[in-house]
């Protein structure tokens, strides 16, 4: 069980804006240096690597060595569900008397960009519509079944056996198929093992693109027909 301490120490954590800068770049679900962590929060890189240690120390983060690099990476999809979840809480708050303007970056956000290791986003939330609606993917509030016909639309897709087969979550410890609440679109999308996989496999296949310095997606002009003609998407 949780102790209050152990509750206040980690909402501290996530609570600096430092930390809470690395924390959001990490959500695309790759993995960065401290270097590059420390030009996301705006600090110096001994500043940086206190801020890592702790929150690697506290369970928010996981390093991998490789070579003479250190790989920083969000430690669990639990802690990718906490961040969305406080970002979603954030954008409810009411909004101050002045308000900077959105820029082209946010619309693409808005439109798809990466949660954790799924799609989120307006293209997220309408594959999940899609495949709910079509009898893929059933749902329920924090958990999801793909039936059988969902099976063979994602093989047909190409999703090799091997991202599907961890149905139970045995394998990853994970749901295979779950809601997550869109932060933007206040809807749920895809997330879980499936989630993951579809998402791979876009991104794999050049349906989608991750832009540069940020989470957000752009569609291809080969996905745009894939989005169309197999998942039955109107897409602006």
């Amino acid at each position: 069980m949780t102790t209050t301490a152990q509750f206040a120490e980690i909402a501290a954590l996530a609570g600096d804006p430092a930390r809470a800068a690395m924390l959001q770049a990490l959500m695309d679900g790759r993995a960065l240096t401290a270097s590059e962590l420390a030009g996301v929060a705006g600090v110096t890189p001994q500043t940086a690597s206190g801020h890592l240690a702790r929150m690697t120390t506290a369970g928010l983060m996981a390093v991998t060595r490789q070579g003479r690099h250190r790989y920083h990476r969000l430690a669990s999809a639990s802690v990718a569900r906490m961040i969305e979840s406080i970002m979603q809480v954030a954008g409810e708050a009411p909004a101050p008397a002045r308000r900077l303007s959105t820029g082209p970056r946010d619309a693409a956000m808005r439109a798809a960009r990466t949660c954790y290791d799924h799609i989120a986003g307006q293209l997220g939330v309408a594959i999940c519509d899609s495949m709910t609606r079509r009898g893929f993917v059933e749902l329920e509030a924090d958990a999801g079944e793909v039936t059988e016909a969902g099976l063979e639309f994602l093989a047909g897709l190409g999703l090799s056996d091997d991202a599907l087969a961890d149905r139970r979550g045995k394998r990853s410890g994970r749901l295979f198929c779950r809601p997550c609440l869109d932060w933007s679109e206040r809807r749920p999308h895809l997330a879980g093992v499936m989630g993951a996989a579809l998402c791979r496999h876009c991104l794999d296949q050049g349906w989608v693109r991750r832009l540069e310095g940020a989470r957000a997606l752009a569609i291809s002009p080969k996905g745009q027909s894939v989005f169309r003609d197999r998942f039955q998407l109107q897409l602006g």
